[in-house]
């Protein structure tokens, strides 16, 4: 009996690590991107200075923290490789350096009895309230990670099992009736250790001031696990999978732009690609033509392709409102409010700082004003936290000796008209004047290239409603159960999974949200 066939829309890393389980599963798998590359929001982009010399610089283009790498380890083991023939990373010593306005720095060193006395050392707050705090962390990760990471929340059998009632029977240790700032300010005196651990709701784009404590699992994360970096920058990461995936017999179709889900009597049939009648040069450069659909036009390709199985990869929404246009669509879990989104300039550096880490923060000095203008004005505070992130410092091959790479990011609301072009220019000034102040040199100067991507331009390149990073905001305590499920109740055969669907948006979590769909199947 012939195998059955998957058409995943969308070479993500979500799609990607499924296309590896489900090929491994003996599924004949076709991944269909409309960009020209793979790995989503975790790419990378190349450029060149303006000056004579024309000195490359990569960056990596989307996320930049790597946590939980034995979620991708697994996909190797999987497959009976060995994960280090084809990833390799190091444990950060120091996970972040930040920067406050009063002049205070702290290493969050990756010991967790260093960063605890660290912090005591720079503050006024006690060691042990910080051990405690990670310990509680743990707990609340070790109470939900069954639960709401690792399963599907819209299957009545998840309901029961032993870890269900362990997580209900712990429900007054996740705290989900206060805010994430609330539990924080229970936990700690000083301001600043609050304002840093505050910080962790920006991890899923949502406001500390709003969200429910339970989101304090993350530090445990860092802290008590760590935090990586990939040898060769973040997009390692997608090239690695991306290999597996061709090992493995997985199909890739670049340029190929899906227009449509196919379903006949509530049954997914197939896809159709955006009105190619003729042979796709990325379908046909893999040597081995796709079957013809019924009505299709002729000569082994066709602009209808069948497929037992298909899953989106694409923002909930998009798959929605642009390829399932006959269908009912969940207007409600749709209409949730989204995650923020984020303005990043990528900056060529001529110049070494050896007094910042790989990653780097430096604080606003009212964080509550910052989120207040990114969830209720829909605009970007004047003063604003700043994240520096410096790849090349693990990737010296991104530069030339004696500079580096910036990736520098600030939390912005997601795209609902505004004028992006006056943001983006006031919130560069604000953010030099930040960095020259604090590091004390004039960073413009020393900025070689630049290039800048927005909410608009994540938007169109990576389908993501709104250019919300996250897919919807966790800014009330039932968000996790309004995420929508990883497959359809309506459709037979038809799956999701991604940043925008169930359990959530990062690495880790798309890379679960693989795992939850190829259970199912």
């Amino acid at each position: 009996m012939q195998n059955k066939t998957c058409a995943i829309i969308g070479a993500g890393v979500a799609g990607l690590s499924l296309a590896v389980r489900l090929a491994q599963k003996g599924y004949q798998v076709t991944v269909f991107e409309a960009n020209t590359y793979f790995g989503g929001k975790l790419s990378e982009i190349n450029l060149t200075s303006d000056t004579n010399t024309g000195i490359n610089y990569r960056f990596d283009a989307g996320p930049s923290l790597f946590t939980m790498p034995h979620f991708v380890d697994e996909l190797f083991v999987l497959a009976g490789k060995n994960p280090k023939d084809y990833l390799q990373y190091e444990r950060l010593e120091v996970i972040c350096k930040y920067f406050y306005e009063d002049n205070t720095i702290i290493n969050a060193f990756a010991d967790k009895n260093a960063f605890a006395q660290e912090i005591e050392t720079k503050t006024s707050e006690k060691k042990e309230n910080v051990l405690d705090f990670l310990e509680k962390s743990a707990q609340k990760y070790n109470l939900t990670a069954d639960l709401f990471l690792h399963s599907s929340l819209h299957k009545l059998k998840t309901y029961f099992s032993l870890k269900t009632l362990k997580g209900v029977l712990g429900l007054g240790k996740l705290e989900i009736f206060k805010t994430m700032n609330e539990a924080n300010q229970a936990s700690f005196s000083d301001k600043r250790v609050v304002q840093l651990f505050n910080r962790f709701a920006t991890y899923n784009g949502s406001n500390p001031y709003k969200t429910p404590a339970t989101l304090n699992i993350i530090p445990h994360l860092e802290h008590n696990i760590g935090a990586f970096a990939p040898k060769g920058g973040m997009y390692a990461i997608s090239k690695s999978i991306f290999r597996l995936a061709q090992e493995l017999g997985v199909k890739f179709c670049f340029s190929s732009k899906v227009k449509e889900i196919i379903v006949k009597d509530k049954k997914v049939v197939g896809i159709r690609l955006n009105g190619e009648t003729t042979p796709n040069p990325s379908l046909e450069s893999r040597g081995t033509p796709l079957p013809s659909f019924e009505g299709g036009a002729g000569g082994g390709f066709s602009e209808i392709l069948p497929f037992d199985v298909v899953v989106s990869n694409m923002d909930i929404v998009g798959t929605y409102n642009h390829l399932l246009p006959n269908e009912n669509a969940p207007q409600k879990l749709l209409n949730q409010p989204k995650s923020s989104s984020a303005l990043i300039f990528y900056w060529g550096m001529k110049e070494n700082f050896p007094e910042l880490e790989v990653h780097n923060i430096f604080f606003a000095q009212d964080y509550e004003r910052e989120f207040k203008h990114i969830f209720e004005d829909k605009n970007v505070a004047e003063d604003i936290t700043v994240y520096v992130n410096i790849g090349s410092k693990y990737a010296s091959e991104d530069c030339p000796q004696g500079h580096e790479t910036w990736f520098v990011m600030v939390n912005t609301p997601n795209n609902t008209g505004q004028n992006w072009g006056e943001i983006t220019k006031e919130v560069r000034k604000n953010v030099l004047k930040k960095l020259s102040k604090i590091l004390k040199k004039d960073i413009e100067s020393l900025i070689t290239c630049e290039s800048t991507l927005d909410a608009r331009t994540i938007e169109n390149r990576t389908s993501s409603s709104l250019g919300a990073l996250y897919g919807n905001s966790s800014n009330n305590r039932y968000a996790a159960f309004l995420r929508h499920a990883n497959f359809s109740s309506k459709i037979k055969d038809l799956y999701f999974c991604g940043g925008s669907v169930h359990p959530g948006g990062g690495i880790p979590l798309c890379l679960s949200s693989a795992k939850i769909v190829a259970e199912m199947l």
